[in-house]
């Protein structure tokens, strides 16, 4: 495997070296930005960053959070955060993208037991030794380690962050939050389609509400209005599409976006990579 390294000449010395595996739901980046602003967005994937140079600031869970040198980011799945840089300097970092099955699965078999997905309560978090650990893992990742030492070093250091940081107990499913009528409504109609172009009125008459409850009811639920929700829906299928090799003209097209300018504006202003170099970082050189 190989890492994708764009440089960005335009914004300041910005760079993105990017990896992905192929045969697992596993990504990790090493970034400088500065004046990159990341868009309102969730993964569907845990993810695990660490501040190396400078600071970055975003919004979270109601709040607003700084992560400065050496401290520690924890994402869960679907959770909604933006992110740019705190101050003129910008920042570098390292981030981590796993799965929650292979989570699940990799806590479930370190532990001998059943094991609920974790949930973690704090964004950001001052622990030097598991930022020590998460660096290592990076360099474990995207230095051409073999695939059993990969996956002895994750299994270390996932077993790690679930128990200094993890909030739910071991084989705690958790609960379903209950979601209000007319986010379900609307929620399956772009799901249906998320190609589709959908006016607020279409998704207010799905509803049966006003266009505010609507917009009103998805800020609740998942953190984002409806048009961000299904853009990311649309990105998310870019996603896969790429991994399978897809020229990103024919992917724009086919997930809704008006052209491959569109896909790659937004695909950088959620990822922090543009397509092209997403779907080389997981191919293997000759």
């Amino acid at each position: 495997m190989i890492l994708a390294d764009v440089k960005h000449a335009v914004r300041g010395q910005s760079w993105v070296r990017y990896w992905r595996s192929p045969d697992q739901p596993v990504e990790a980046m090493h970034a400088s930005f500065h004046r990159e602003v990341y868009h309102r967005h969730s993964h569907e994937t845990y993810s695990f960053g660490v501040t190396e140079v400078g600071a970055q600031t975003f919004h979270c869970r109601g709040a607003s959070h700084v992560s400065a040198q050496g401290m520690v980011m924890i994402f869960n799945p679907d959770e909604p955060h933006d992110g740019r840089a705190a101050a003129e300097i910008g920042f570098n970092y390292r981030i981590i993208h796993l799965g929650p099955e292979l989570v699940r699965d990799v806590l479930s078999d370190a532990q001998g037991r059943s094991y609920g997905l974790p949930l973690f309560t704090s964004p950001v978090i001052d622990d030097p030794m598991l930022a020590a650990a998460l660096r290592g893992l990076h360099a474990t990742l995207t230095g051409g380690a073999t695939a059993a030492r990969r996956d002895e070093r994750l299994t270390e250091v996932l077993t790690l962050v679930a128990r200094r940081q993890a909030s739910r107990p071991p084989g705690d499913p958790g609960r379903e939050p209950v979601l209000p009528e007319a986010f379900r409504s609307v929620r399956d109609l772009i799901h249906a389609d998320p190609a589709a172009e959908l006016t607020t009125d279409e998704l207010a008459a799905a509803a049966g509400a006003s266009r505010f409850t609507v917009y009103r009811a998805f800020q609740a639920a998942v953190g984002m209005s409806p048009s961000d929700y299904q853009r990311q829906l649309r990105l998310r299928r870019a996603r896969a599409l790429l991994a399978e090799g897809r020229p990103a003209g024919d992917v724009a097209a086919e997930v809704g976006f008006a052209d491959q300018a569109h896909l790659i504006r937004w695909f950088s202003r959620h990822y922090g990579v543009t397509p092209g170099a997403y779907q080389r970082a997981g191919r293997t050189p000759a």
